[in-house]
C-alpha cells in the first residue's frame, strides 16, 4: 500500500467523519453566537469551569485539557474576563501560576445555553443516527481515544490533558443537565 496516499476506503470515510464534524460544530457555534452572545471558546471554558470541584481550574491544566497553547487560553480568558465570566485567581501551591475561576455571569450564561447547546446536538447528530449507529459511534470514538492516550500521552491518565474533566474532545461533553453540572461541583 502507498504509504503517501490514504486508500478510497479511508479516504471516504476520513472526508465523511470531517464533513460531519465541521456542519455540526458550525450550526452549534452559530447558534451560541447568535441566541446567547458565547463564542465557542466561550462556551467550551464554560462547560469545563462547570464540570470541575469549586469551579476552578488551573490555567495550565486548563489549557492541557483543551489542547491549546497557554497563550491562546490566556488571550480567551482576558476576553472573558472582560465580559464577566471568569476572573483569575492566584493558583494554590503555585505562586506563578493562576487558576480560571467561574464567575456567577459566567454560570449564568453556561445554564442558559447549556439546554439550546443539547437541542441542537439532539438535532444536528442524536436524533439522526438509531441507537445502533450511536453504539457503534461511540465504541469507534472509544477505540480512537485509547489509541490517542496510548501513543499521544504515554504519561497515561495522569497526563495533564487526562485530568478529570478533560476528555479528549474539545468540547469536553459530560453526561450532566446544566444544573447537575453546576451542583456536582459544589
Amino acid at each position: 500500500m502507498d504509504e503517501e496516499s490514504l486508500n478510497e476506503r479511508e479516504t471516504r470515510a476520513w472526508v465523511a467523519f470531517q464533513h460531519m464534524r465541521i456542519e455540526i460544530n458550525v450550526v452549534l457555534a452559530r447558534m451560541l453566537v447568535r441566541d446567547f452572545g458565547l463564542t465557542e471558546a466561550d462556551f467550551v471554558i464554560l462547560l469545563r469551569l462547570s464540570n470541575t470541584p469549586g469551579h476552578r481550574l488551573r490555567a495550565r491544566d486548563m489549557a492541557a485539557a483543551l489542547q491549546w497553547e497557554r497563550s491562546r487560553l490566556s488571550r480567551q480568558v482576558s476576553r472573558m474576563e472582560t465580559r464577566g465570566t471568569v476572573e483569575r485567581a492566584p493558583s494554590q501551591g503555585d505562586a506563578r501560576g493562576y487558576d480560571v475561576v467561574l464567575t456567577d455571569a459566567g454560570r449564568a450564561a453556561f445554564q442558559a445555553a447549556w439546554p439550546s447547546y443539547v437541542a441542537g446536538i439532539r438535532h444536528c447528530f442524536a436524533d439522526v443516527l438509531s441507537p445502533e449507529q450511536l453504539d457503534a459511534l461511540t465504541g469507534i470514538a472509544r477505540t480512537i481515544d485509547r489509541h490517542f492516550t496510548a501513543e499521544h500521552y504515554p504519561g497515561g491518565l495522569d497526563d495533564p490533558a487526562k485530568v478529570p474533566g478533560a476528555h479528549a474532545t474539545p468540547a469536553g461533553l459530560e453526561h450532566y443537565t446544566a444544573e447537575e453540572s453546576l451542583e456536582s461541583a459544589s
